[in-house]
This record gives C-alpha cells, structure tokens and sequence, in this order.
C-alpha cells in the first residue's frame, strides 16, 4: 500500500504503479490532459517510463474544457494575455497581484491548483521577524519591515474586501524557556533591541504564568514581543486574491505551466492546459515549484521544498491567548477556537503527507508548552511544502539572463510574514524597471549557477 496526493486530495494505491495504468484505473484518457509529477510536468512522449511511487504529489489537469481539476469554470480565451503574468497564487504571488493592480497594471494569475492551497495553506499564521532571535540580518530587517506594512494592508483589504476578515492581531509572541541555558539563548536577542527598534521584555516565570496559566510549570523563564502576532494566512490569502480581482486581475486556476515562448531574451507567452497567455512580463512565485519554472528557462533558482508537518487541536477553553514560540515547537490560538502545534522541517522532496513520527514529534513540543493540550480533541492534521533555498534567504529580483521575468520565491517559513514587503518590492521593481535597494541580499544571481 503507498499513498499519493492526488489534485490535492490523499489517495491510497496498492503499491507502485505505471503512471498510463493509474490514467487507465481513473478512465482518463492521456491524450486529453496534462500531468505533473512532483511539480514536474510530464511530456506525452514519457508517460511510459513514469512509475507513482509512494509520497509521490500528482495533478491530472484536463486540457481546455473544464473537468474535476479546473476550478475556474470560465474557459479562458486563447492567447487572452494580461500585461504582467504571474506563475502562482500563494500568498506571494496574490500579495504582488494586489499590489500591481492597485498601480493600475493588468495581472493573470496561473497555478495549478487552486488559489493558496500550496505552501500557504500549510502554514499557521504568526508573524514572528525576530523568529530564533538570530542575529539581525538582511532577513530580519525585511521581516520587521514587513510586519509594519501590515495594519496598512489590512486596513485597505477592509474597503477592497469587506467580507473578509483577515484575523490579524498584535497580541504579541511569547518565547519560553525550559532550562537556563534556552533562557540565555533567548536573552542574547536583548542586546538588539535598540539597534532594531523593537520592544522586548523578559519575563520571569511568575509573569508568564500570570500571562499565560496553562503554560508548563517547566518553563523557567522567556521574552515578549508585543509588536509581534498572527493573521489567518487562509482569509489573507483570498483577501488579496479577491481584492487583485476587483481591480481588474484575473485568477486561472487548474492551469499548471508547460513552457514559454521565448523572442530575442524576452519571454513572450505562457503556455497552459487552459489557453496560451500572453505577456509583457513574467512573474516566476511558484513556491518550490519555482524552481522546474526557471529551468525552462535555462536558470538554476536553487529552491526546494522543505515538508511541514502541524497538528490542531480543539473541544476545549482555548490554552493560550497569544502564540507561544519553545525551542522544540509552537502553539498559537486560532478565531475558531482551535490551537495550531507545529511544525517540523523535513527535506524530504515533493512529499505533501503527513507521518506518524512527524505528528507525535509536535505533539511532544505542544504538550511540553502546553500539558493541557494532551486532553484536547485532536481535529485534524496537515503537511506541506515551503519553499527553502540553500542559504535560508529568499530569492527576490530579475532573473539571470532575461531581460521581463521576474523571481520571487523562497520564502520558507516567512511567506505570510513577508507577503506585504514582497508584492511591494516586485511591484516597485516592474514599475521602475529597475531592482530596489532592498532586494539587493535576495537577488537569485548571487548562485550564479546554470542547470
């Protein structure tokens, strides 16, 4: 028995199988759909040498038509271009959607599958820049600028989409301590403060467990971080996707990429199951996928999926009140009422599933923050796949070697953080024709490597 994800879905197979006679047990015929393989699509002509094999991620996409696997019910029309296209609609690529259009350019969005269930869907929401309390880099400065966009953005996504509510609240992130080493650890971040103009305050185990009462009587001591907090990356998402669409982009959904055309150093169109598109500029947000992208464009952008595995729990009084950042894990309280445990970082390939050991290992870390959390109900569970790159840095900026296509993508485990400052930076890039300052530590040619 393996497991496989299927159009985003979890489908159990009796055990490996030739990729024509899993079509064949489907009754769907080859010649009438486009497949991707771990991101990767598949030319008709190999369809014979593919094997599924267990973890392995599938998207069975029917050519122009509509069908099960494209959402959009709209055909769109051949050739139908937009001035900017954007190959995918995860938080990034709707946060520079949004941000394109409110300068009064057109945007098509493309992906897959549908609008933010990739890398966002699977993520919790807390927007922590100061994160391990590392030493302040380009990373954190970006994180902190971000998070101080956000109540601007927030406040405009409640006139361009009233109906959604995005959950965003400063309730601040609480870093705790097990031991006194964790606590000296923690304590090294203090010395930044000032330099990053940011609040941190110590508390003892006293003030965190009037803070906080369910927290374990283990914890020994932590930090506060009032300006920190959460949002709903699910309701932020559609938020951007839906306000991007009031303002005249379009979303295309079921509509993987299967190649460009290409004139004299410029990409011209987009080539999809769903139509052809043509653009006057291209946008390369696909998350891990960004990286199959690119090489169709002969350019190595070096990023890979890194697997997150979280646990919910719920059917009690809500633990917490602010998320709760240890070294082994976090928790944080959702609007709903259920807690979000996460995460693991697995570099396991294009493997969207979650495992026994991944759970029970978040499991350990949210009962060693929370020991009440041990006789919640547990509602569901999740996995998916973030965008690493080799040096932990996004990569933001013109792409080597072409003079209209633009990268922006890994973002690991600060998309929803950094959405804000990218859809801005990106935007100001394609607008002014020229790399923003900002963007100079994110550029994708520091790898300066081809495939």
């Amino acid at each position: 028995m393996i497991s496989i994800t299927l159009n985003g879905k979890p489908r159990d197979l009796d055990g490996d199988l030739p990729l024509p006679d899993l079509l064949a047990a489907l009754n769907v015929n080859p010649r009438l759909v486009a497949v991707a393989v771990d991101g990767e699509v598949v030319p008709k002509r190999e369809y014979d040498t593919i094997t599924i094999r267990d973890g392995d991620v599938i998207e069975i996409v029917r050519m122009v038509g509509g069908g099960e696997a494209t959402p959009d019910p709209r055909p769109p029309t051949p050739d139908a271009g937009a001035s900017i296209v954007i190959a995918g609609a995860g938080i990034i690529g709707c946060a520079i959607a949004y941000e394109l259009s409110r300068r009064g350019l057109r945007c098509l969005l493309l992906d897959s599958r549908r609008a933010g269930m990739a890398a966002t869907n699977a993520a919790a929401g807390v927007l922590a820049p100061l994160a391990e309390f590392q030493r302040p880099g380009a990373l954190v400065r970006l994180g902190l600028e971000s998070l101080r966009l956000y109540p601007a953005w927030v406040d405009r996504l409640r006139e361009d989409a009233p109906d959604i509510d995005v959950e965003f609240v400063r309730n601040g992130v609480l870093r705790v301590a097990f031991d006194d080493e964790e606590l000296a650890a923690l304590r090294l971040g203090l010395r930044y403060r000032d330099e990053l103009g940011v609040e941190l305050l110590e508390l003892d185990a006293a003030a965190l467990r009037e803070a906080e009462p369910r927290l374990s009587e283990r914890i020994v001591g932590g930090l506060l971080c009032p300006e920190e907090g959460q949002v709903s990356n699910q309701l932020f998402t559609l938020a951007l996707s839906r306000a991007a669409e009031k303002r005249g982009a379009r979303v295309v959904e079921g509509a993987p990429v299967l190649g460009f055309t290409k004139r004299g150093g410029r990409v011209t169109g987009v080539r999809t199951p769903r139509g052809d598109f043509a653009c006057d500029h291209l946008v390369l947000a696909a998350g891990p996928w960004t990286h199959s992208l690119a090489a169709k464009l002969g350019v190595d952008v070096p990023t890979r999926p890194m697997r997150g595995q979280m646990v919910a729990f719920g059917g009690m009084l809500t633990p917490v009140h602010q998320p709760v950042w240890g070294a082994r894990g976090y928790v944080l309280p959702r609007a709903n009422g259920l807690v979000f445990a996460g995460s693991t970082v697995e570099d396991v390939g294009f493997r969207i599933r979650t495992t026994k050991a991944g759970l029970a290992g978040v499991r350990r870390a949210a009962f060693e923050i929370v020991p009440q959390l041990r006789h919640a109900r547990e509602h569901f569970s999740w996995a998916g796949l973030r965008p690493g790159s080799p040096d932990g840095l996004p990569i933001m900026g013109p792409l080597p070697g072409w003079d209209n296509v633009t990268v922006a993508t890994g973002h690991f485990r600060n998309g929803i953080l950094l959405a804000p400052i990218s859809g801005q930076l990106i935007a100001q890039l394609i607008t002014n024709r020229r790399s923003p300052e900002a963007l100079a530590s994110f550029a994708p040619d520091r790898f300066s490597k081809m495939p």
